[in-house]
């Protein structure tokens, strides 16, 4: 995640994503809790956090969502992220100090990669962002949707015209 400095006059910052990484073990994740932060840094610009501890699991209900992303024009990930007050349940013991100094931190809750997922996130009030998918990962979305995606049938509606007047009967 990143807090981005603003020149605004209501606002000094605001929280984006800035990149989704496969987690191979070269991240000490913490086992007893999924969410691990870390302060990774500061500059001019803002600061950065490292958060691990997801795990993104490919469903088939869930083939249509995926198809919709890898066919859009640019693929994505999606972030669902929260602003938290009660910050140590997610935080490091090294960066525990950086975080409280705020009111709030953003914390990732989800990583997803169905559109429809997604949509269902924003309609329930979640803040969702997406980050651009790399050619490796799209193709490897791609792969899934080609072995799992089936397009339902189109059903062919009739024309209100052959399906006939629907008249009070005469007496």
């Amino acid at each position: 995640m990143r807090k981005q400095n603003l020149d605004n006059p209501w606002v000094s910052y605001r929280w984006v994503p800035k990149e989704v990484l496969p987690d191979f073990g070269q991240f000490n994740s913490k086992q007893n809790n999924p969410i691990s932060g870390q302060f990774l840094g500061r500059d001019a610009d803002g600061e950065s956090w490292l958060f691990t501890g997801y795990e993104l699991g490919l469903f088939p209900d869930e083939a249509e969502g995926y198809y919709l992303n890898v066919s859009a024009a640019t693929p994505a990930w999606f972030v669902m992220w929260r602003l938290e007050e009660d910050v140590e349940r997610y935080i490091d013991e090294q960066s525990i100090g950086l975080a409280k100094s705020e009111a709030t931190l953003a914390v990732p809750h989800r990583i997803c990669v169905s559109y429809n997922e997604a949509a269902r996130l924003l309609d329930g009030g979640e803040s969702v962002d997406t980050i651009p998918m790399s050619d490796e990962h799209a193709s490897w979305l791609q792969e899934y949707v080609n072995d799992n995606y089936r397009p339902e049938p189109k059903k062919r509606h009739k024309p209100a015209s052959f399906k006939g007047a629907e008249r009070p009967a005469e007496d």
